[in-house]
């Protein structure tokens, strides 16, 4: 049970032996200096009114109260206008040792999501080029999203949702076929809005190599081939890029297959049917301007193509089919305004749009060499996603795109995320990991040995206030990880591993761990230093980062 759990039970014992109205929220934070104790509440002032009591006079009776009822309670300080400061007995914060060297690589998992299940769709971007480092950090939102839910109770898969079909596809086609005509000596005008980049000629060039004759097919038939090529190779390199960066998809849905399974068609049908859509113009619209849009979106077009929002309906629809309580979807901010639309069209399906997510990606600000790097794929003006991995690594690239919300813009700087120094988060992270494990291999030499299970006795001595900072650090990690999963956050991990490295650094540079007076204390820092290295551990494998025994 956690220090708030059991707080709270307290409080409530507590509230009842003073004859108390027990307040519908109490609420607790951590200090910033310890000597204001463990964890704080204003739980008194904001009771005193309706008991007609000062505040501190409350907080007196509670401080005299809560140690009965909670025997882990060393003392309670009234602070202030009314603050009760609670301070633990370094038992109570001692039995997190065990319990992580018991749990291993399940420390920190939670039930919250126990029975649940969720989908996770992300990067789905257009087989149409590269995979650029906006689409990066989206796949390591994604990614790390679904194991933390994972790591909550959920049980979680992931999707790529692939725009086969539609109109890039075709430019796509083109602008490859186009290329291949080049290569093949044929004059030809190529169209600014087709696609710019190197990789559009490289793709024309094993093309003509694959199939001779392609300059030779009329405009369809070398377009269609073009198109086909174009997308295997491009989705083969997406997936090499999402095996390097250790990014899982369970499934590719095809928005082709949507249409030719006649998914489409049934989604539009029943909109129709239920009064959700209208024909004017010569289009097909559906109702949006009502649930809060600019104005009414078009599904089919005079022509009678179909827009993204068509397919991406029936593909919403076919997810909920699907029996998941939690769909997330992972777009770039460009998509904001899609969000209203989307969630309507579900209302419209008769589905519930509070099971259904988005998370918005804000813009990537890569600098590298002190000087900003445009992408655009139209263009061939980005930084591929493969040449960041190549250049700083999978660790580097994924904790840096997770060091921030993904509602902030994120500078991304290619010089720093290359050093190997303390001022490089990951690296801060990294090293404290490989500083314990390094420890623990010189304690092995000595001939020390760690018990594998840890007693009460073994730990007698860990009471110094950085020792206390860590073991508190320590159990706010399952709780960081249910706060996490609740709010799609990995940045939260993260910061967490920051903070928590940074109490073991300092704990490393102020104490002397391994000392030969001191047997007993040498072995209870260890059992400390070896729960440190676990949880570090298991946070860093949160991010899809790895967590090295060397450096």
């Amino acid at each position: 049970m956690q220090a708030k759990e059991i707080l709270l039970t307290a409080f409530e014992q507590a509230f009842s032996d003073l004859g108390l109205e027990k307040p519908e929220k109490i609420t607790f934070e951590r200090p910033k200096q310890p000597k204001f104790g463990d964890l704080s509440t204003n739980v008194a002032m904001l009771i005193a009114k309706q008991a007609g009591r000062p505040a501190r006079e409350l907080a007196a009776s509670l401080a005299q109260e809560l140690p009965r009822k909670c025997p882990e309670i060393a003392r309670v300080e009234v602070a202030g206008p009314g603050f009760c400061n609670i301070t633990f007995k370094p038992a109570f914060w001692q039995r997190v040792l065990p319990l992580i060297e018991e749990t291993g690589p399940a420390y920190g998992n939670g039930t919250s999501g126990q029975g649940k299940t969720a989908l996770v769709e992300y990067v789905s971007a257009n087989p149409t080029g590269p995979l650029h480092v906006g689409h990066g950090r989206g796949a390591a939102l994604g990614d790390s999203v679904a194991r933390i839910l994972r790591a909550a109770g959920y049980g979680v898969d992931t999707e790529y949702y692939l725009n086969d079909a539609g109109r890039q596809m075709k430019i796509l086609g083109r602008s490859v076929w186009l290329r291949a005509r080049e290569l093949a000596g044929q004059k030809t005008d190529f169209p600014e809005d087709h696609y710019q980049g190197g990789y559009i000629i490289d793709l024309a060039r094993e093309a003509l190599n694959a199939h001779p004759g392609l300059p030779d097919l009329d405009e369809d038939a070398g377009v269609e081939l073009c198109r086909q090529f174009g997308m295997e190779k491009i989705l083969a390199d997406i997936k090499g890029d999402m095996l390097l960066f250790r990014c899982e998809h369970n499934k590719f849905a095809s928005e082709k297959a949507y249409l030719q399974n006649g998914a489409v068609a049934r989604a539009l049908e029943q909109l129709e049917k239920d009064g959700h859509s209208y024909h004017s113009d010569g289009a097909l619209w559906l109702r949006t301007e009502s649930e809060g849009d600019d104005h009414d979106r078009v599904l089919r077009k005079r022509d009678g193509s179909l827009t993204y929002l068509a397919t991406d309906i029936a593909y919403h629809n076919e997810k909920y089919e699907r029996g998941y309580d939690l769909l997330v979807d992972v777009w770039g901010a460009d998509h904001h305004g899609y969000i209203p639309r989307m969630r309507a069209a579900i209302r419209d399906m008769g589905r519930d749009p509070d099971r259904f997510v988005v998370l918005l990606v804000q813009l990537v600000n890569l600098i590298r060499d002190g000087k900003p790097v445009q992408m655009s794929t139209r263009s061939g003006e980005f930084y591929p996603l493969r040449e960041l991995i190549d250049e700083v690594g999978t660790d580097a690239a994924r904790f840096t795109f997770l060091s921030r919300s993904n509602d902030s813009p994120l500078d991304f700087d290619v010089d720093l995320a290359k050093k190997r120094s303390l001022d490089n988060p990951v690296y801060y992270v990294q090293y404290a990991h490989a500083r314990i494990c390094a420890l623990l291999r010189r304690a092995a030499e000595k001939g020390i040995r760690l018990p594998e299970k840890t007693g009460s006795a073994t730990l007698t001595g860990l009471d110094s206030l950085q020792e206390l900072a860590l073991m508190r650090q320590l159990s706010a990690f399952p709780e960081i990880v249910t706060e996490a999963a609740a709010r799609l956050a990995p940045y939260l991990v993260s910061k967490y591993l920051i903070d928590l490295a940074g109490e073991i650094h300092g704990y490393y540079a102020h104490r002397q761990i391994i000392d030969p007076d001191d047997e007993a204390g040498s072995l209870a820092r260890l059992v400390l230093l070896r729960a440190c290295g676990q949880t570090l551990k298991n946070g860093l494998f949160l991010l899809g980062v790895s967590a090295p025994e060397l450096m």
